[in-house]
Order: C-alpha cells, then sequence, then structure tokens
C-alpha cells in the first residue's frame, strides 16, 4: 500500500476508541440482558465485532501490527427475524457438495440412463461413458436433487456437507429475476429456519465425548443435567 493510500494515526486512534466505546456498550447490554435471544446484547455484539475489525486493519494498514485478541463471528447463529409474519411466498436454498468417490460408477450408471432414454442419442450415450462432466449432466438432468441425495453412493458419489435456508416473503419474485445469481439475494433477517449438515459436527460431538471419557463420572454426569 502506498503512503498515500495508508490510514493517518487519528483515523487508526478513532478507531481505537470506537472499539473501546463498542466495548463499553457491549458489557452494558450485557450486564441488563432479558434473556438467551436478547436482541440488544446481538446487536453490540456485531458492532463490538465490526469495531474491533475496522481496528485491526487500519492498525494493520498504518504499523503492520495486528491485535492479540480475536472477536469470533457468529458462525450458525441468525439474527432476529424480520420478515412477515404471515409470508405468503418462500424460497427455498439449498447447497449439496459431493466429491466423485467411484468415477467409473459414474460413467456407468449415466450411461445406463443414456441409453434407457426415451430420445437415446448414440453420441450422448457413448459420451456419457467416458466423459465425467457429461455424465453428471446426464444423471442431475434425469433425477430431481433430493432423489440423487438420498441414491449418491450408487451414483459413485459421497456426500460432502449440505444447508438449506428457509426464507420467507411477501409474494414470489418476478419470473426469472435470480436465476443468474440464486444466493445473492437471501436477507438473513428473512431467514425462517435453516438447516446444516456436515462431518465437522460428527467430529465436534467425538471429542466432546472423547473429553467426557477423560472426566470422573460424577463430573459426567453434571454436565449431562446442564
Amino acid at each position: 500500500m502506498s503512503d498515500a493510500a495508508q490510514p493517518t494515526a487519528a483515523e487508526v486512534r478513532a478507531a481505537a476508541e470506537a472499539v473501546k466505546t463498542a466495548l463499553d456498550r457491549h458489557l452494558a447490554a450485557v450486564e441488563r440482558r432479558t434473556g438467551d435471544d436478547d436482541t440488544a446484547v446481538y446487536e453490540a455484539f456485531n458492532a463490538l465485532a465490526a469495531a474491533a475489525e475496522a481496528y485491526d486493519e487500519l492498525l494493520y494498514d498504518r504499523y503492520d501490527e495486528v491485535t492479540p485478541f480475536e472477536i469470533p463471528g457468529a458462525d450458525g447463529n441468525l439474527p432476529p427475524y424480520a420478515g412477515p409474519d404471515e409470508p405468503h411466498a418462500l424460497s427455498l436454498l439449498i447447497r449439496r457438495d459431493y466429491a466423485v468417490a467411484e468415477p467409473q460408477r459414474l460413467l456407468a450408471q449415466a450411461r445406463r440412463v443414456a441409453e434407457l432414454g426415451d430420445d437415446a442419442d448414440t453420441a450422448v450415450i457413448a459420451k456419457a461413458g467416458v466423459s465425467p462432466l457429461a455424465a453428471l449432466g446426464v444423471l442431475f438432468g434425469e433425477y430431481e436433487p433430493d432423489e440423487i441425495a438420498s441414491r449418491h453412493k450408487e451414483f459413485g458419489l459421497e456426500e460432502g456437507d449440505s444447508t438449506l435456508w428457509v426464507t420467507a416473503a411477501e409474494e414470489l419474485p418476478e419470473p426469472g429475476e435470480w436465476l443468474d445469481a440464486p444466493f445473492d439475494h437471501a436477507d438473513p433477517e428473512r431467514i425462517v429456519c435453516r438447516f446444516d449438515v456436515s462431518s465437522v459436527f460428527d467430529e465436534e460431538e467425538d471429542e466432546d465425548e472423547d473429553e467426557d471419557e477423560d472426566q470422573p463420572v460424577e463430573a459426567a454426569a453434571r454436565g449431562a443435567d446442564a
């Protein structure tokens, strides 16, 4: 970064003061907490995180230094719902990841599907049997995503992470409005519910179980009651 583009010392100082103010506000919100889902605490947390991030960036740009702490993001947490109380339309945002675990099985299944098609094309059949890209096009063109999910092993695929967001709207968007960027218009405050599936969660549960096994029985029992 050039000297002309660097933040001034005064800007860094102002950012530091903003962190101090945000920290005081966060503590005050926590002290006045009315429940686990207190909106004021959530908003103060986000303000503190934003102020700390801004200070960290300015500090690095000006002095090539970083802060010794990190405020974690709200991973997996959603902001308070601000959508319609009686939604008249819903959008389901779905992402599923797959690894091609058995390429030969994928090619064989795609070739079989292509051969059974009503408009079987010799060129398509041949390509589906040798090209993974063509094979994927055949399979996902023939089956709904939910069926692929339930039969993924049959198609030589291995499941990765997946997520489903249910968002509420006043009315359906105009036809074709979001097709070029389907996830860009997702408003976190309109998410009714969200379901995530990941092997990370299984690993965390295994780690928790291992830690529990290392604890005395009495301590493990208290944890279970908490």
